[in-house]
């Protein structure tokens, strides 16, 4: 890893009116916490199942569950994002959260978070939205290639913009204003009814960072929480050359401007995470073949084997966690650090 100017990562918040928005429906249709979320799940996880994602991979990790059969095989949406209730640190019980993005750009359907609970095994999605002050809302297109929760913010890294904010004290149940879902094709507002395309929580955007300059993704997210201050970890995924690069940020952005910002030397990374001097980045090999896990310590590097398709990165009960994206190789996982 080489470090880098920090000019071309500096961000600028870019609120507009997305609290505005936000504000108008959930005073419309009232707000949820986390913890009712995860109380009325209503898909199943497999401890180990899933197991094809794990291919070659000696030895297998500690932890893993799978996702059911219907996330497994659908090929419209794929899983990204990973952070968790350690990222948070005020949830009231523990969860992960995973982010996933719709693949077809027919009937785009936007992105959607779970909420997992590694306890039960049990889960559920959330439809995440854009608000606007007229009460009127819509799908977010975006790829949603990573997420990092602090207290009840959740950001949600923009590829070509940088990093949209959610607060998760605005979960919203359509439940509370009406008898059903609406209806699983339609989003928004139809016929003096809300629709979320047939899902009970939707969340909308309430502030956003974007780049001061055109050029710089923003790929994956996490949080740091083994430095004095908590920062906030995002960089860029390239498929070929090794030019991507990575950033910290203290939490609360102030100024817009990295910490620091380095070239990672690496392509293919899908997640990036520091914690306690040292740096991890899962690295991809597509949807057939192990991933590694690099670990930069100083000078050094050490590989270590992954499943297939690893994503997004989290430290969570003293392990780090991911997630697989392929279809039937769908786990979050956890390995020792």
């Amino acid at each position: 890893m080489v470090p880098t100017e920090k000019a071309p990562y500096i961000l600028n918040r870019a609120t507009g009116d997305l609290a505005d928005g936000a504000a108008k429906l959930a005073e419309e249709v009232g707000s949820t916490a986390v913890e009712a979320v995860l109380a009325q799940a209503n898909r199943n996880m497999k401890n180990k199942g899933a197991a094809a994602a794990m291919g070659s991979m000696q030895p297998r990790p500690t932890d893993w569950y799978a996702f059911d059969d219907k996330d497994q095989d659908t090929l419209d949406w794929y899983p990204q994002g990973l952070t968790g209730s350690a990222d948070s640190d005020s949830f009231g019980v523990p969860a992960f959260l995973v982010s996933w993005y719709f693949k077809p750009k027919a009937g785009e359907r936007g992105i959607r978070v779970s909420f997992v609970n590694p306890k039960t095994l049990k889960y559920r999605h959330a439809l995440l939205v854009l608000a606007k002050p007229d009460g009127s809302y819509g799908p977010i297109n975006i790829h949603a290639g990573g997420i990092a929760c602090h207290g009840d913010l959740l950001y949600v890294a923009d590829t070509e913009r940088g990093l949209r904010v959610f607060d998760l004290n605005n979960v919203l149940d359509l439940r509370t204003v009406q008898n059903d879902l609406g209806d699983a094709d339609r989003v928004g507002r139809h016929g003096g009814r809300l629709h979320a395309f047939g899902y009970r929580y939707l969340i909308p955007q309430t502030d956003a960072w974007q780049l001061a300059k055109d050029g710089p993704n923003f790929s994956f997210v996490s949080i740091d929480r083994s430095a004095s201050t908590p920062q906030l970890v995002t960089g860029e995924y390239r498929e070929s050359d090794p030019g991507g690069w990575v950033g910290r940020w203290d939490l609360g952005m102030a100024g817009g401007e990295p910490n620091d910002a380095f070239v990672m030397g690496h392509p293919k990374i899908q997640g990036a995470m520091s914690y306690r001097g040292k740096w991890y980045m899962s690295q991809a090999a597509g949807a057939s073949a192990n991933g590694r896990l690099l670990v930069h310590e100083g000078e050094s590097v050490q590989t270590r084997p992954f499943p297939i398709g690893p994503e997004d990165l989290a430290v969570q009960d003293g392990k780090l966690w991911s997630v697989t994206e392929f279809r039937n190789r769908r786990t979050i996982f956890g390995v020792s650090l």
